[in-house]
């Protein structure tokens, strides 16, 4: 039987998290690509097995999943580092976009070329994986997790490391032995009741109806759950997240300061961080940007709310509601403030800012870990019929 190995990746607006085998390997790479030449240039060549591959991956995919093959790429940090950058554009989909495949296979075969788990040939790896990931619930309603599931089972999908640390000229053929997608609501849902190895923890939670809202780069979505699932008729998924504010804060920074952050990840960076918050360095002399930071992140937030107020009055019965997804670390200060102004509204954030970021991917890995221990103990049970028919 061919071996496969775990993979759990979130990738998100922001960035992709990954979890991969027995939670030995995680991965944080910016979400960030750049169509790139095949020999690029590196000052100190011979020093670039010392760098790390993560802020140096340089990638050709091959896949007959992409609209757009056998192109070259810078992904991550290096992406940042160019001027024909890309990142994720609001109202775009998830499932749609070839940027969210490359990100994909960039993350999973830097997986199986650092992590030892597959053989390797003439600097070939094949490679089994069992992935879990999630879309939008907008584009689960939809039905586009079905077309974006197909796209990836039943194919080769080859990543080659180009000018990479450690992994120059080695090639990864990626095959998955089976996709699981699941709603992003009903994954930190999962995340919130049960540990890593799939014991409830909070149980009071259980049969409560709740929501949880997600607040991510592109979108947001209100998930309401009850009777431990997520009810589809009430679920609401809106095209507003960070994204786009991010980007006002850029480059009003931009145009007061002459300032050029390189992506949306150096503005949550200014925002989130625990020293010198809300503050840049222009010429030397640390400057403070709240101002700027301070409206837009304002403005976005009462919008936030108002998807809130609108989703809890149609679900009256709710008794509390769950804030996730990077988006909600951004703008938490700004929407408990609100809420003890306005509503009063029964509202939880995770005080871990990095808890509610791997939210997510943790949750794929306990979704994918429980399914493939349920697939084991059925084959079990088969291989017991087949043995006593015999």
């Amino acid at each position: 039987m061919t071996k496969t190995r775990i993979a759990a990746v979130d990738v998100g607006n922001d960035a992709v998290k990954a979890n991969f085998g027995k939670l030995e390997n995680e991965l944080y790479i910016p979400n960030v690509v750049a169509q790139d030449m095949e020999d690029r240039p590196v000052i100190g060549i011979e020093d670039l097995d010392e760098k790390d591959p993560v802020n140096n991956l340089h990638i050709r995919l091959h896949s007959p999943a992409l609209e757009e093959n056998n192109v070259v790429y810078r992904v991550g940090n290096l992406a940042t580092k160019t001027n024909n950058s890309t990142e994720l554009d609001p109202g775009s989909s998830k499932s749609e976009e070839d940027q969210t495949l490359v990100m994909l296979f960039a993350s999973i075969a830097l997986d199986a070329v650092s992590s030892g788990s597959f053989k390797e040939k003439n600097n070939v790896i094949d490679a089994n994986y069992t992935l879990g990931t999630g879309l939008p619930l907008r584009e689960v309603k939809e039905g586009k997790d079905v077309g974006y599931r197909s796209q990836l089972l039943g194919s080769v999908h080859q990543v080659e490391f180009l000018v990479t640390p450690r992994f120059q000229g080695k090639k990864v053929n990626i095959k998955f032995d089976e996709v699981k997608i699941y709603p992003e609501g009903f994954a930190a849902y999962v995340n919130l009741i049960m540990d890593n190895d799939l014991k409830v923890i909070n149980k009071e939670l259980i049969d409560k109806q709740i929501l949880i809202q997600d607040i991510g780069g592109l979108s947001t979505d209100i998930a309401v759950i009850r009777n431990r699932n997520v009810d589809d008729d009430k679920a609401q998924g809106f095209n507003l997240g960070v994204a786009e504010s991010l980007e006002e804060i850029r480059e009003e920074i931009r145009s007061r300061h002459g300032i050029e952050l390189d992506s949306r990840r150096d503005v949550v960076d200014i925002i989130t961080r625990k020293n010198d918050r809300h503050h840049i360095m222009v010429k030397g002399s640390r400057t403070n940007v709240h101002d700027i930071t301070d409206h837009i992140l304002l403005e976005l937030a009462k919008k936030e709310y108002r998807f809130l107020r609108n989703v809890w009055a149609k679900n009256s019965q709710s008794e509390i509601c769950y804030f996730v997804g990077g988006g909600s670390a951004v703008l938490k200060d700004y929407l408990k403030a609100l809420n003890n102004k306005l509503d009063g509204f029964n509202i939880e954030f995770f005080e871990d800012e990095n808890e509610s970021i791997w939210m997510m991917a943790n949750a794929y890995y306990k979704l994918v870990t429980d399914f493939l221990a349920k697939a084991g103990k059925e084959k079990k049970e088969e291989e017991k019929v087949e043995l006593k028919e015999k």
